[in-house]
Parts: structure tokens; sequence; C-alpha cells
């Protein structure tokens, strides 16, 4: 828990990035990412913020983290605390558009965010989110493979984010084919400006 500074300073404005790519996607209005869909549903069945109810969300995947034997590093809990006030704080001043297209190509612009946030985060290599140590941890015990296991995941919180209301559309399809090319892109940008100082 004593990284080096640099190391703090690329996870904190990862982690600013990724949540502001997150909200960004939000306020698009045409589909969030699958776990930002899951804290939507949630949201319509307590009243909570969906800044809040992501805060809460990820201390209860934390706790399953314990059967599974996973250590939260300083990434991990500076994951769930920046993320959730991003989203509680940044979304009401983001912009709303009137057409379709318009909020399509911000949940698209969304997205491109979200994974080059995620990028930076990734870099910093302070410990995982709580949702992918909650994945590797699920993998460790079944010994399935990580894309199964991450599949199932994603589909679960879906299903439940959809039956509670959460918002299922063309962004949730942007951020389930695109957070992992834009990763990369963002993983090659990041890989270049090293090279180039």
């Amino acid at each position: 828990m004593k990284p080096p500074l640099g190391s703090v300073a690329f996870l904190i404005v990862g982690l600013v990035v990724f949540g502001f790519g997150e909200a960004l996607l939000v306020t698009a209005g045409v589909g969030v990412s699958t776990w930002t869909m899951f804290t939507e549903g949630v949201t319509n069945v307590t009243g909570l913020s969906l800044g809040f109810a992501t805060f809460v969300i990820s201390v209860l995947v934390l706790v399953l983290w314990i059967p599974l034997k996973q250590t939260p590093g300083m990434g991990t809990i500076l994951n769930a605390i920046i993320i959730a006030l991003m989203l509680q704080y940044v979304l009401p001043f983001l912009p709303t558009f009137e057409t379709f297209i318009a909020n399509a190509l911000l949940a698209l612009f969304g997205v491109f965010v979200t994974g080059f946030g995620g990028a930076i985060y990734l870099v910093a290599n302070l410990g995982p989110g709580p949702r992918d140590g909650l994945m590797t941890g699920l993998q460790t015990i079944t010994h399935q493979p990580i894309a199964l296991v991450r599949t199932f995941l994603e589909i679960l919180v879906v299903a439940i984010g959809w039956t509670l209301g959460g918002t299922l559309g063309l962004g949730t399809i942007f951020f389930a084919l695109g957070i992992g090319p834009a990763i990369a892109i963002g993983m090659q940008i990041l890989q270049f400006r090293s090279t180039v100082d």
C-alpha cells in the first residue's frame, strides 16, 4: 500500500477518466455498460442515487472477495470510491441531446473514454477493480476459462439489471463490443507516448 507517486497519479487519473466515460454513457440515455445497467436496476428498486448505489454494489462485491480469498489493493479501494463519485457529482452537469443519432455518438464516445481510462488504470497496476477481482476469484475456484467466467457474470448482471428496469440499448452493445478495443487502443497510445518521451 506504499506505491510510487507516479503510479498513484496514473491510478487516480485513470479512474476519473473511466468514471467520466461511464457518466457519458448514462447521460446519452441509449444504453449503459453491463454493471451500470445492473446498478440502474438497483436504483429503481431502492431509490438510491446512481453514484451511491455504485459504491454500495462495489462494497458488496468486495465482501464476496472474502470467501474467494482475493486481496484488494489501493486501486481496488479507489476504484470503488472514485467511479461512484464521478457518477454522483459529474453526471448532473453533462449535456444531453435531442436526437437519437447525437446521443448514440455520445455513447460511442463514452465507450472510448472509458476504455482509455481503463488503459491508464491498468498501467498503474495497483490492484484490480472489485468486479475484476470477483471474476478472477471465481475463475480460481471453478477452474473454468476466464472468458467463460466473465461472460457468465456479464450475462447475469445484464439479466438482473434489465429485469429491474436498467437501460439496455445501443450503448450496451457499443460497450460490449467496443470496450476491449478501446482499452487496447488506449494502451497503444500510452506505450507510444512512453517511447516518445
